[in-house]
């Protein structure tokens, strides 16, 4: 039976010291309380720091914490020490990551240092919970602590569901191509079958780095990512509803209501809750406010603004500044528009139960949410569920991912301080008809959509992306059936083996001439090639110059150009079919208009072909400018018994006698053979397929269509199962 294993920077339990003795202290916060009904299964198991220093622990401790979280919490913790986690959480994930991703590219440093020690504490996490992976297992690995994280179980277990979820915002892709290890974080993320965002802005921007640095096109959102689907899609987080829903008749809650209720008898009041950070705002809210006092004085002694700020990373310079900078607001608002009997802002620098919030949510007619960027922010979200008399408005930053859900809201933009100023008097005097009816859908939408169906929701879009690649592959993969080609192999006295070059033995590389073959490649092909028994092709749409001088050396046939050159072990290249280059000056013109239109494109020229590669360019300028090629060169080429050949990031244009399946028809004609393979990873290779005859072993690299019998995952998986073959 598969299990569900969580990983998180921290566990839902926080391991304390106190006077020498250890305390578990459950975490009430969204992601606990999210995955608390699906961790609760008495087969999963939940990854992470516990939030106490290798430091501060004695000898042995290590053991009792962990019997203690797996008997008690199933969980596994990952210690860490006082340098890692200065390096690591407070170094680049808190000082890199964090400010990156959240647009303030003033505030993001780059140190090489913090940066090895992110990779190194992944690492720490991967080796925790490699024991505990089976094929089958999901494991959702959660957040921008743990962006390594995937690649590395993927690669170590293919047959686990991997899920990922970005926890704050996705920046745009010019934005993240700042980051120095932008390409790093990409694979490292690609490891996952699952890649979920709050907002569909963000999938767009995470879509669109990949396309842009990776190369990687998408699908309806899938992303074809060497051996696999990787689906990415948007899961706006939920709260639990019922939870600040609920009636609370404790005296304690009573008793606070009751303060806050006489406090603020005849008293608008807007309130504002949220942690010390520099993303969300509060100085700008302050102002904000400030102007709503200017512009509206009749609302003076009529409205109170109590400003929650939740103490964060008090040892940091920078926060301890923005702290000062707040009160020193506060002070400013308060000493210009308070009176004797009326102070405008009540400011809390402190943290608050949760009950005492949802007291304040019940008494506020303006919840101010104004972040300059959040990936989601529940406190939104909170509010509306704990305001079940549906009174009461949300006036909601317009950059905070709930605003993709919450559009019934005032919707304001954050930098707009006399935007912000009239989005408080909006939501002080609507009508209590269009309050009600704006809070109604709300309701219903975070009601159904709570953190429960969240995670399920997740969880079943993971296993239906995990069912698509496996799907797709098994049905026809050789990693399955395998065995009966290696079988036919073995007992075969004559073998004929057609083998593309490019994306079938090596993988695609930036330009042309960077994929030249390894010493393993050269190995395998030479082992393959020395069986006398074997005719060994390598046949490519690689110029016959380039072919040569990789393979020489190898007792190789070489059809080069698609099937145009061809070259025996030990001979001169021979053409295969009589062809001239008249055309090539038109066509050349042609292209030469489109690479002056599109940076990154080259004309790569071949002797009786031109090549237009364009792997290097902005992809959206792609989209524009290759239909506009294509159909220019189809109207061209029509009348001149020429040819196009798509493939990965190229176009070539050639005599359309030549191609691989007559280059092969060559080779075959003449001689018999009990065992004939062909493996190819493009269009290209599909006239081979379709040439070779029936009783072939025809295989198709990667997931597109094709009349291949069967498929392999990758060039890396193509090359284990050709050395399974001659093994």
């Amino acid at each position: 039976m598969s299990k569900i294993i969580f990983i998180s920077n921290r566990l839902p339990v926080t391991v304390r010291k106190k006077g020498g003795a250890l305390e578990y202290i459950k975490s009430i916060g969204g992601l606990a309380t999210g995955l608390k009904s699906c961790h609760e299964q008495s087969e999963s198991v939940w990854v992470g720091w516990p939030g106490i220093s290798d430091n501060d622990l004695d000898k042995g401790d290590q053991k009792t914490i962990r019997r203690a979280l797996s008997d008690t919490y199933h969980c596994r913790p990952v210690f860490l020490d006082d340098q890692e986690i200065d390096d690591y959480y407070q170094g680049f994930c808190n000082n890199t990551i964090w400010p990156l991703f959240h647009y303030f590219q003033s505030k993001t440093e780059y140190d090489f240092r913090t940066w090895e020690t992110y990779v190194k504490v992944n690492q720490k996490f991967f080796e925790a919970v490699d024991p505990l992976i089976h094929d089958g297992d999901i494991v959702w690995v959660h957040d921008y602590h743990l962006m390594l994280l995937p690649e590395m179980i993927k690669s170590k277990h293919p047959g686990a569901q991997v899920g990922f979820f970005l926890h704050i915002p996705f920046p745009s892709a010019e934005i993240f191509r700042m980051l120095i290890w932008r390409q790093e974080i990409l694979t490292g993320l690609l490891g996952a079958d699952l890649i979920g965002f709050h907002t569909y802005d963000y999938v767009r921007h995470f879509l669109s780095s990949v396309r842009r640095l990776l190369g990687y096109e998408n699908t309806l959102n899938t992303i074809a990512f060497e051996d696999r689907f990787v689906h990415v899609d948007a899961f706006p987080m939920g709260i639990d509803y019922n939870r600040f829903a609920m009636e609370y008749d404790d005296d304690s809650f009573l008793e606070e209501t009751r303060k806050l209720f006489e406090i603020n008898k005849d008293m608008k009041i807007v309130l504002s809750i949220d942690r010390l950070d520099y993303t969300k705002g509060v100085p700008e809210r302050i102002r904000a406010f400030g102007q709503f006092l200017h512009e509206n004085p009749d609302y003076r002694g009529k409205v109170r603004f109590y400003l929650i700020v939740a103490p964060s990373r008090t040892e940091v310079d920078s926060y301890n500044e923005l702290r000062r900078a707040i009160t020193e607001k506060v002070s400013e608002v308060n000493g210009r528009y308070g009176t004797v009997d009326w102070m405008p802002i009540w400011f809390f620098y402190q943290s608050f139960p949760q009950e005492t919030l949802i007291a304040f949510y019940r008494h506020a007619d303006v919840l101010l949410v104004t972040p300059l960027r959040d990936g989601m922010n529940l406190v939104a979200k909170e509010y509306i569920a704990a305001r079940q008399d549906l009174g009461g408005m949300a006036v909601l930053s317009e950059t905070a991912g709930a605003a993709s859900e919450l559009g019934e809201a005032v919707v304001v933009n954050a930098n707009n301080y006399f935007e912000v100023a009239a989005g408080i008097k909006t939501a002080i005097e609507m009508p209590q008809e269009e309050l009600r009816a704006r809070n109604t859908i709300m309701h219903k939408r975070i009601k159904r959509y709570n953190v429960d169906f969240w995670a399920r929701d997740f969880l079943d879009s993971l296993e239906r992306t995990v069912a698509l690649t496996q799907n797709t592959v098994a049905e026809k993969s050789i990693e399955r059936f395998g065995t009966d080609i290696i079988k036919a192999y073995k007992t075969a006295s004559r073998r004929a083996v057609f083998l593309d070059y490019d994306g079938t033995l090596v993988g695609f590389a930036p330009t042309p001439d960077q994929a030249r073959p390894d010493d393993d490649l050269r190995s395998l092909l030479a082992r393959i090639a020395a069986d006398p028994h074997n005719m060994t092709v390598i046949i490519s749409g690689r110029d016959r110059h380039t072919l040569g001088t990789w393979l020489d050396g190898l007792n190789l046939i070489l059809l080069a150009e698609h099937g145009l050159w061809l070259k025996r072990p030990g001979r001169d290249w021979e053409m295969t079919v009589s062809l001239d280059n008249a055309w090539k000056d038109s066509i050349r013109h042609v292209l030469q208009v489109y690479t002056d239109r599109m940076p990154g494109s080259f004309i790569e020229e071949k002797e009786y072909a031109l090549a237009f590669h364009y792997r290097q360019c902005e992809p959206d300028l792609v989209k524009t400018r290759y239909p506009e090629i294509r159909d220019a060169l189809t109207s061209m080429t029509q009348s001149m018994d020429l040819g196009l050949q798509e493939g990965k990031k190229v176009l070539e244009i050639k005599d359309a006698r030549a191609n691989k399946g007559y280059g092969a028809s060559l080779l075959l004609r003449d001689r018999s053979f009990e065992f004939i393979l062909g493996a190819g990873d493009d269009f290209t290779d599909e006239d081979l397929f379709s040439f070779l005859p029936e009783r072939a072993f025809t295989i198709k690299i990667g997931l597109d269509d094709s009349r291949a019998k069967y498929r392999t995952r990758s060039w890396r998986t193509m090359r284990r199962f050709l050395e399974s073959l001659i093994g």
